[in-house]
């Protein structure tokens, strides 16, 4: 895990951050997909998408602090991308399969 590289300082701040954004995306598409209408799981996806991007942002800042390198930051950045497109499809998906857009 990228986080445990990051100084003790940081345990209750940008680490656990990370870690509770990470958690959160996987969270999220879990809890949409409990929901009825493709609609409400199309919200949780999208929730989803925001704390994908929030976990970008920390990223980018802790590389800015000096925490991570721009190599691991380079690493991950296609990753997290490669996920948000899949979540974006997942979610266009969602929307499409609603029977208010029929």
């Amino acid at each position: 895990m990228v986080t445990k590289q990051f100084p003790a300082e940081e345990k209750f701040g940008l680490t656990s951050q990370i870690r509770r954004a990470v958690v959160s995306v996987s969270s999220n598409l879990a809890e949409g997909s409990s929901r009825n209408s493709g609609k409400e799981q199309a919200r949780y996806t999208e929730i989803a998408y925001g704390s994908l991007l929030e976990v970008l942002n920390q990223l980018i800042l802790t590389c800015d602090l000096g925490y991570l390198s721009m190599t691991t930051l380079d690493k991950l950045r296609p990753k997290i991308e490669e996920i948000g497109n899949k979540l974006n499809s997942l979610k266009q998906y969602q929307i499409n399969k609603s029977p208010y857009n029929k």
